[in-house]
């Protein structure tokens, strides 16, 4: 389960990084989330920090002794 919350903050942290640099240095948002919510650069942010969260938390899974 933990595998699967990491492919979803990979996904979201890079929507999100795409987002906020196409806002910040380019006319729109980079990625797929524009083409369907009109989010604020700053939202972008929220959701890059959001998905590198949940990708650690997944990654955590993967490693660690005894498991």
């Amino acid at each position: 389960m933990r595998e699967i919350v990491a492919i979803i903050g990979w996904v979201a942290g890079i929507q999100g990084v795409l987002g906020f640099a196409g806002g910040t240095f380019g006319d729109e948002p980079w990625g797929l989330l524009h083409q369907w919510w009109e989010i604020p650069t700053a939202g972008y942010a929220v959701i890059a920090v959001l998905g590198a969260v949940l990708a650690v938390y997944g990654e955590t899974a993967k490693g660690g002794a005894g498991r």
